[in-house]
């Protein structure tokens, strides 16, 4: 069976909650705290492939920086979001949880349950 990763915040509610979810099904995992270990291009790339998303599907809207940056009136393509996010590690939605060949942004927390099957 393949090893999940978390790649997560941890004072993140969500994160937290996520967590709790996979601890409890019994399944290993591995937390990444991508603040401490942050993101490369090509992991961040990597992920947001293989979940289908593009870089404006985690991004976090809500967020101050979102807002001080004026993200909401600039047409940034992917690679610059990218290039922002791993800058700015606030604006990347979380947790991102990966398993074998499959990612899935886990908001709200309970879309984890479908890696625990």
């Amino acid at each position: 069976m393949a090893k999940m990763t978390i790649y997560q915040k941890p004072t993140c509610s969500t994160c937290r909650e996520a967590i709790k979810l996979v601890k409890e099904s019994g399944q290993q995992y591995t937390a990444v705290n991508y603040y401490e270990r942050p993101f490369t291009k090509g992991k961040l790339k990597g992920l947001l492939k293989k979940a289908g998303l593009q870089a404006k599907d985690v991004l976090r809207t809500k967020e101050d920086l979102y807002k001080t940056l004026g993200l909401a009136k600039k047409h940034l393509s992917n690679d610059e979001l990218i290039a922002l996010m791993l800058k700015h590690p606030d604006l990347i939605q979380r947790p991102i949880v990966e398993k074998g060949p499959t990612v899935l942004l886990a908001r709200p927390a309970e879309i984890v349950k479908q890696l625990l099957r």
